[in-house]
């Protein structure tokens, strides 16, 4: 401020400014969130926008304002070692009368030196002598409540075992004396650019039939994934459940890294093993919902039913045979924070795929709605508190680990869920691409061959907001279940079992490799976040998964990998492994590749081909089965272009009908000039693509 403007008014000037209506003032304009200024269609839904963003803002204060230093309940509850050798042990359980430690230390009776004193809060806690407990010890809580009593495991355990005979779950202190795993890559950054995930399951990674371990898959599957040119995993199934057979969804221990793939120092050492490779590791983490298992889970921890959960007739969710957390409860909101906080800490996990989204999101859990327009994300059947949870979550994560990945499993389409929180969104890096597996089973299933029309593809693969970045999937472990196909299988179904030997030519083989290799080239190649492959799939495992169950006689036949069949020079399979390798080594030579712009040269449904252009690549697919096309023109920037993929090469189980030594140079047409586009004339095989690069300093040729 200059001196003349700290000079009082004059008089006259104060007089003037008194006299003036009270209601010329106007109010200072209400700030508009980004996520409304990009989209005006959204306008007429900004309170309802405003609201949630202001809704998170109020809790987060409530909360302490500081997430990272609120998210800390692990370091609290649970049984803490403590600097001087004792042990404090404290769990929230209101409900309860009484609260005894039993375990090995106490020959599984209640004894009273391992008794809990009930605090505030409903806060139960004791601390014992360092000889008391050791490293190794099973333990569970007995608790009491008016009319009732259970053992129970607690909530906060970070070991949790099962044992082989009884089949019962218990806690273990795990306390090694060398400190646990030394880590050796501590500083590590994600290469996300383009982020492309190898969607995995620790128990089924193996070729053995029985329960893979974090050992196993660091030692075998590992430099797979890294041959293969993927820069992250995303595990599932990490969080201890009690029923293998739920592909690890109905959690009971969320502090648990699940026991019966190894111990907490065996997931590290995958961890670091995978980060010293360049691999991102994602978890998949279940927040939507938990076991019922009372014994087990969190169900009635203290004998009450709503301690975690909702205690009306919100709490079991009515599809999925589970329970639905309480969003609502401050103490919820603490232990579901501090558990992401905890893997990322305790871990070094990169980030997290929260599973279920779509559930929380709505309170009807999104069942049997169809959302096709704006007014179904904001009628008022939104659950408020799950959203200011996913909200505050995704700002504790990135608070934490700014370069932390999350991705949400979600399927309505809710616009914002992939914003910033800043710009009035739920704070998400990626929202899966959940209607792109489904458009290619619907196409397989129901369309002949003949009626797979590109603009139809081309606008399924990038219908999606400009501003949220989506994870673009061929087929994810959803579709591989039993009771499902996998695109493979639905290509080439029982011939596969006969006709995948390289010396066999089977039409039908050959038309499901070709269309395999096309479906997954387009999918990546028309990315805008990233790309998301479920392990075995890249290589077209038969089958499907499924895990043992009384109706398969717990068979593990289904519940693993084949990897034999990709390194078995004889068989096929390595055809569609080695393409794989290379559309995936394509993308990624193309820094930031998601980020470019894509733009359609061409397409026509009776020919049906398709092109466009993304940077200086140029994707040309022919989908005809019938008809092969030569001199085929596409209208594309002029100049030179050669030819760096092809999905006809022999080593890709192609016919090699594609000479890529040819230079293509572009021909002028006088019409299409002034639009600065020139025909670009291939040879364009039947079920075939092709993927050229645009050289510089060449010049186009004149058409004829």
């Amino acid at each position: 401020m200059s001196p003349k403007d700290k000079q009082p008014k004059s008089k006259a000037t104060a007089k003037t400014a008194a006299a003036k209506p009270r209601q010329t003032r106007r109010k200072p304009a209400a700030k508009v969130l980004p996520i409304i200024k990009n989209d005006p269609w959204l306008e007429p839904y900004a309170d309802a926008i405003n609201g949630r963003h202001d809704d998170a803002a109020r809790k987060r204060k409530e909360l302490g304002g500081n997430l990272v230093d609120f998210a800390n309940a692990h370091h609290y509850f649970g049984l803490q070692h403590n600097v001087d050798g004792t042990w404090t042990f404290r769990e929230w359980a209101p409900n309860a009368t009484a609260v005894t430690l039993i375990g090995d230390f106490s020959g599984w009776k209640e004894e009273a030196m391992y008794s809990l004193i009930k605090g505030e809060n409903g806060v139960w806690e004791a601390t014992f002598p360092a000889s008391a407990i050791k490293h190794g010890d099973l333990y569970k809580m007995m608790v009491h409540w008016d009319g009732g009593e259970g053992q129970r495991i607690p909530a906060y355990a970070i070991r949790v075992v099962q044992d082989p005979q009884t089949a019962i779950f218990s806690a273990q202190v795990w306390e090694p004396e060398n400190g646990g795993y030394r880590w050796t890559t501590d500083d590590f950054t994600p290469d996300t650019r383009p982020l492309l995930i190898y969607e995995c399951h620790i128990g089924m990674a193996q070729e053995r039939e029985g329960v893979g371990t974090y050992n196993e898959f660091r030692e075998n599957v590992l430099p797979r994934i890294a041959a293969d040119g993927y820069n992250a995993i995303q595990i599932m199934a990490i969080q201890e459940h009690p029923y293998y057979g739920s592909f690890g969804y109905h959690v009971s221990s969320f502090f648990a890294a699940s026991s019966r793939f190894g111990t907490p120092e065996d997931l590290k050492a995958l961890i670091d093993a995978a980060h010293a490779e360049g691999i991102a590791v994602i978890m998949d983490i279940v927040h939507s919902h938990a076991v019922k298992n009372e014994v087990e889970g969190l169900g009635r921890l203290d004998g009450s039913y709503d301690l975690y959960f909702y205690g009306d007739g919100r709490r079991e969710h009515p599809a999925w045979d589970s329970l639905c957390f309480d969003y609502g409860k401050n103490e919820v909101l603490h232990f579901l924070l501090s558990n992401c906080k905890y893997w990322m800490e305790e871990y070094h996990f990169d980030g997290f795929r929260f599973d279920g989204v779509t559930s929380m999101l709505y309170y009807n859990h999104g069942l049997g709605q169809a959302f096709g327009g704006y007014g179904d994300y904001y009628n008022g059947a939104q659950d408020t508190n799950a959203i200011t949870y996913l909200t505050l979550a995704n700002e504790l994560i990135h608070e934490y680990n700014p370069r932390a990945i999350t991705i949400a499993e979600e399927m309505s389409g809710m616009p914002g869920l992939a914003l910033p929180v800043k710009d009035g969104g739920i704070g998400f890096d990626y929202r899966m691409a959940m209607g792109i597996p489904d458009y290619w089973i619907k196409t397989l299933k129901e369309k002949k061959d003949e009626d797979w029309h590109p603009t139809s593809i081309f606008w399924e693969l990038t219908n999606r907001r400009a501003d949220e970045k989506t994870i673009s999937y061929v087929e994810s472990h959803d579709q591989a279940l039993v009771g499902d196909k996998t695109v493979i299988f639905r290509l080439i179904d029982k011939e596969m079992y006969w006709h995948m030997e390289k010396d066999d030519d089977n039409m039908t083989v050959a038309r499901g490799m070709a269309l395999h290799k096309m479906i997954r080239l387009v999918t990546l190649a028309t990315i805008n976040g990233g790309y998301l492959n479920f392990m075995g799939n890249e290589f077209g495992h038969p089958e499907w998964i499924d895990f043992p169950r009384e109706g398969n006689g717990w068979s593990y036949k289904y519940a693993r990998r084949q990897w034999d069949l990709v390194d078995r020079d004889d068989l096929k399979y390595q055809y569609l492994n080695d393409f794989d390798n290379a559309m995936v080594e394509l993308v990624s030579s193309q820094y930031d590749f998601q980020a470019l712009p894509i733009r359609k040269l061409w397409e026509k449904d009776d020919d049906q081909v398709l092109a466009f252009m993304r940077g200086d690549l140029v994707f040309v697919f022919n989908f005809n089965p019938f008809k092969s096309f030569d001199g085929y023109g596409i209208l594309a920037p002029g100049g030179s272009y050669e030819a760096v993929l092809s999905t006809d090469r022999p080593e890709f189980g192609g016919y090699g009908n594609i000479d890529e030594s040819v230079e293509h140079l572009t021909a002028t047409d006088p019409l299409y000039k002034p639009h600065g586009v020139e025909w670009l004339k291939l040879y364009l095989p039947a079920r075939s693509a092709m993927v050229l690069r645009k050289r510089t300093g060449r010049k186009s040729q004149k058409a004829k």
